[in-house]
This record gives C-alpha cells, sequence and structure tokens, in this order.
C-alpha cells in the first residue's frame, strides 16, 4: 500500500476503494505502523506548533502559548491515545456488526476506523495556525467513509448502514471525550 495513493483513493473515491480494501489483510501492526502512525502524527505535530511555538492571539490578552514542556507531553499522550481510541472503535464495530445485520470481522473493522479517520488527520494541518483550527470542521467528511465503508467491510445491508453509523459515531464520541479528559488533564493550561 502506497500512503499517498491510499489517502488520495480513500478521500476521493472511496466507493472504489472499500472494496479494494477488503481484500487486503487488516494487520493490527502493519495498519498502525504504516498508516495510523504516520497520518496520527500530523495533529499531534501541528497542534504543538500551533498551541506552543505560535500561540493564540487573544484580545487583551496578547498571544498565549502552552508552554513547550507541556505542549510536548500533550502532544504525545494525544498521539498515543489516539491508536487506543482507533483500537477500541474497531472493537465496538465488531462487536456491534451482528445487532445491525453486519457480519463480526475484527480485521474489517479495524479497517474501517483506521481509514475513516484519515480526514480528521489530514485536516490536522490547520493545527499549525490556531486561527484556522475551525478548518478542522472538514474531518467530519470522515463520517461519510464510515458510512459508505460499512456494508462492503461489515457487510450490513445498506439500509441499516446508516443507524450502525450514528451508532459508531456515538461509541467514538464518547470515547474521544474520554480521550480528551486524559489528555486535558495531563497538560496545564496556556500562559499568557
Amino acid at each position: 500500500m502506497n500512503l499517498i495513493e491510499r489517502v488520495k483513493a480513500i478521500l476521493l473515491t472511496p466507493r472504489t476503494e472499500w472494496p479494494v480494501i477488503e481484500r487486503e489483510p487488516g494487520d493490527v501492526v502493519y495498519l498502525f505502523t504504516n498508516y495510523v502512525a504516520i497520518l496520527a502524527a500530523i495533529p499531534a505535530v501541528c497542534g504543538f506548533i500551533g498551541t506552543s511555538l505560535i500561540g493564540v492571539s487573544l484580545f487583551g490578552l496578547g498571544t498565549v502559548r502552552v508552554p513547550i514542556v507541556a505542549g510536548l507531553i500533550g502532544a504525545v499522550v494525544g498521539y498515543l491515545l489516539t491508536f487506543a481510541m482507533v483500537y477500541v472503535v474497531a472493537l465496538l464495530t465488531d462487536l456491534l456488526a451482528p445487532t445491525f445485520g453486519g457480519q463480526k470481522n475484527f480485521e474489517n473493522a479495524l479497517k474501517l476506523t483506521v481509514y475513516s479517520y484519515t480526514p480528521a488527520w489530514i485536516v490536522g494541518v490547520f493545527l499549525l495556525l490556531p486561527s484556522l483550527g475551525f478548518l478542522t470542521i472538514l474531518g467530519l467528511y470522515g463520517l461519510y467513509l464510515l458510512w459508505t465503508g460499512i456494508p462492503p467491510l461489515m457487510k450490513a445491508p445498506q439500509d441499516r448502514s446508516l443507524i450502525y453509523t450514528i451508532a459508531i459515531i456515538v461509541c467514538a464520541i464518547v470515547i474521544g471525550l474520554i480521550v480528551g479528559l486524559v489528555q486535558t488533564a495531563i497538560t496545564p493550561l496556556p500562559r499568557a
């Protein structure tokens, strides 16, 4: 798998890319080292640079920055928690499959989860400039990727894939909130 070609294909032609992905092995180590480790570094590194080195200009307060050590710790912890989050969401995706007429298959659930997070990691580049952070909303395109990937990977019927997608999203939001709380607890507040 060529990383750049896979990113382009999953973002631009997901309906034809999912069947290709379905035929590939879903080895955890391979996916985590050759895809997640690289793409999840984008928001971690860009977020660190944006919040600790560049900072946010706040009216009346000047430029506010997260201290470098705290920002680095936060970036590393957030980066590592991304792996845990992807894995847990994949476990839940697999667990929920029969409920929505799909087939349990952890490897496919992991591929579905990993590749559905692609837009969220790519738009992490906007964290370089905190004033552009609002553009990370474009990462919600991953929800569409998840929805289109459920039928070919989890073998769920098309008419049940929307509710299956919503169930996965709810699980991912809860897990994301927990990850955010852990990361916030470890990273001190920014200072002016």
